[in-house]
């Protein structure tokens, strides 16, 4: 029975080895490393899930995925982690079908699940050297302890999980999801319930990982984790992907400025004469808030100054603001609900 154990675990390490030494180098940067077709997903309920959904992820990108809760952003990550099946479409895996070649798409990915899902009674270094052994990696000392040590979890690595708080416990699923040397690293709200330190810490962690090749694809509900870190956002509701677009470029045609008028005197309400540049009273009628679009040929903010002045209204100080991701996320929404 031992012989036939091992004779198992054998073809199985062959075959994870196999499954990592496929793709041809030379054609490595030649294709996105995720590539999802048509993909939809319904569930026995009737629940429309995922609805037709196209998207191709760079190589050596960080791509954050946005959508309020329900829109379909861990049936997406399940979907191509192998966790839930698709309903229809395709999804690619570095050019590996999740579906007719999983072993050798699996082997490519790591993912960190929402959900903090350990073995209460392992230690540290054991469960994930255990991880790294089920994808058939032969057992690497000094890998597990560089992960551990860049996760800052080399003191507890002979703790046993239960005595962990709940920071420690999500640096131990990172560290497990990167055991096995993966090239494709899915973090699924990887910074949920953790404080502000530790949040930054693992931005830091993330960035490193990108720095040495390896693809991020993060779900987040702090848009400023994605404003911070993304390369590119996609952003999902309902089911399906209303926009994919670089973050700078998003915020170069989607964001708009406010000019900030800091006023002499307070006003009660805006001058008729003013109407027609659709102006807000602040602060308690001490500033007034004009918004444009500053990819406008004409922003108006001349005419603006010159209509102040003529009505006599007279300010102090003025500031410009530009609109952060998250209110172009949520006019995304709005405009998505309408």
């Amino acid at each position: 029975m031992n012989r036939k154990n091992n004779e198992a675990r054998q073809r199985i390490e062959r075959d994870w080895i196999h499954a990592s030494e496929a793709a041809s180098p030379a054609s490595l940067h030649s294709r996105p490393v995720i590539s999802v077709s048509n993909l939809s997903k319904v569930y026995a309920s009737g629940f429309h899930a995922l609805k037709n959904i196209n998207l191709e992820v760079r190589r050596g990108e960080i791509f954050a995925l946005l959508g309020p809760n329900g829109a379909g952003k861990t049936t997406l990550i399940s979907i191509i982690c192998g966790i839930v099946n698709p309903g229809a479409g395709t999804v690619l895996a570095d050019g590996h079908d999740i579906v007719t070649e999983y072993r050798a798409a699996r082997f490519k990915i790591g993912l960190v699940p929402q959900e903090l899902t350990t073995d209460a009674f392992e230690t540290v270094w054991d469960t994930v050297s255990f991880s790294r052994r089920l994808f058939g990696r032969r057992a690497n000392p000094g890998h597990i302890e560089k992960v551990l040590k860049d996760l800052s979890l080399w003191e507890k690595k002979d703790s046993k999980l239960i005595t962990l708080s709940g920071g420690m416990k999500r640096r131990v699923l990172i560290a497990k999801a990167l055991s096995h040397e993966p090239e494709i690293l899915f973090l699924d709200e990887p910074t949920a319930g953790v404080d502000v330190d530790l949040r930054r810490e693992m931005w830091q962690l993330v960035r490193a990982l990108r720095a040495s090749g390896v693809t991020i694809v993060l779900t987040t509900h702090y848009i400023e984790e994605a404003e911070e870190m993304a390369d590119r956002v996609g952003v999902i509701s309902q089911g399906e992907l209303i926009l994919v677009e670089d973050k700078a470029e998003l915020m170069h045609k989607l964001g708009r400025k406010r000019l900030i008028l800091h006023l002499e005197g307070s006003l009660e309400r805006i001058p008729g004469v003013l109407a027609v540049h659709a102006l807000e009273l602040a602060a308690g009628g001490n500033e007034l808030v004009y918004t444009y679009d500053p990819q406008d040929e004409r922003t108006g903010v001349t005419a603006l100054l010159s209509d102040l002045h003529k009505a006599g209204i007279q300010f102090k100080d003025l500031r410009t603001k530009q609109s952060s991701l998250e209110e172009i996320f949520v006019s995304l929404l709005r405009e998505e609900r309408q």
